[in-house]
């Protein structure tokens, strides 16, 4: 179960909603045993694929994207936990306490690769580079999820070896992510400024 796991927690970090919808998916269509009935529900399905949906575009559109990764900081590493701890209930072997940990810690520092490069792509706003970087995320969501159903141990090696290279990229970008950071907080403090002189 550990290879799925922490596969589900990175995919999560960058997806949450994708990685209910598949995982259900793929467990109502009978390609697994090992996702929960609870992730396979009607309601549960419908409600992440919307939500699939509407990060899809969110996703796509600079600044909001970042916007969006702002506050999915904690809903993406809790989701990574609860799937983590739910996939681990199918198998008494593996503690539901200690897959949560794994998921969740997996699916933050995913997260803050996810949301770190799109603050770095951001200093440059134009939609090409963020539609392009959005698909290219959820194409290896779905692809690396889908060889977890079937090549366990194959998915999380590459799950990792991304995991890894995209810290790398974030500490290299980091004067960038700290450009936009200076940028938004200008921003806030011009409209600050603007909202208190037109009060006077």
């Amino acid at each position: 179960m550990l290879p799925l796991i922490f596969t589900a927690g990175w995919a999560s970090g960058i997806n949450a909603y994708a990685v209910v919808f598949l995982l259900g998916l793929f467990g109502r269509i009978g390609w697994t045993d090992d996702v929960p009935p609870g992730l396979q529900r009607a309601d549960v399905l419908v409600a992440a694929g919307v939500l699939f949906l509407i990060e899809a575009v969110a996703d796509k559109i600079p600044y909001l994207d970042s916007f969006w990764d702002a506050v999915h900081t904690v809903v993406r590493p809790a989701s990574g936990a609860v799937v983590s701890a739910l996939i681990a209930g199918q198998d008494d072997s593996l503690p539901a306490l200690f897959a949560a940990a794994v998921g969740g810690t997996t699916a933050l520092a995913s997260h803050i690769v996810k949301a770190g490069t799109r603050m770095a792509v951001n200093t440059s706003p134009e939609p090409v580079t963020n539609i392009a970087l959005s698909t290219a995320e959820d194409l290896g969501v779905g692809g690396i999820l889908t060889l977890a159903m079937f090549f366990p141990v194959l998915a999380a090696v590459i799950a990792a070896v991304l995991l890894a290279i995209g810290l790398w990229v974030v500490y290299a970008c980091a004067s960038r992510i700290r450009r936009y950071l200076r940028r938004r907080r200008e921003r806030r403090e011009a409209r600050r400024t603007g909202e208190a002189a037109a009060l006077e």
